[in-house]
């Protein structure tokens, strides 16, 4: 089991201090696996995540919804969007009533890029906790937010 302790080689003041650095922590290093994973499909996690809010909208949407539904805020969000569409994974139209308004829709090939990405591998990293902790885990967190 790790200790993020002796993994970062420090001492905390208080547990609320080593919580907040644990999480941060741990938020990275997660990130760093997931891109890890995802480096053969030529994707970040935000593109990964772009792609999934597109699937599961079922429709196209608009730019504006899909920043907001991001799990990892961007301001380069926009720029994600033009390099998974040059990828030919998202398509993007232009509202014919208002040109500020741009639609975006995940494309075929961007559906089966999806269903290459096997993230139960990615998501074994969970299996250290059980059910019941990984629902304490979420409260906890929602608590601190």
């Amino acid at each position: 089991m790790g200790d993020i302790s002796k993994d970062i080689n420090s001492k905390f003041p208080n547990e609320h201090v080593k919580a907040l650095i644990n999480i941060k922590y741990t938020a990275n290093w997660l990130n760093t696996v997931g891109n890890e994973f995802l480096k053969p499909f030529k994707i970040s996690n935000q593109q990964y995540n772009i792609l999934r809010i597109l699937k599961g909208a079922n429709e196209r949407v608009t730019v504006n919804m899909v920043k907001e539904r991001m799990i990892e805020k961007s301001p380069n969000a926009t720029r994600l969007m033009d390099k998974l569409c040059d990828k030919g994974l998202i398509e993007r139209t232009r509202c014919e009533n208002d040109r500020r308004v741009v639609y975006v829709k995940i494309s075929e090939k961007g559906l089966k890029l999806l269903d290459k990405i096997k993230m139960q591998k990615f998501d074994n990293h969970m299996n250290s906790i059980t059910e019941e902790e990984a629902k304490i885990l979420n409260e906890i967190l929602d608590k601190i937010r």
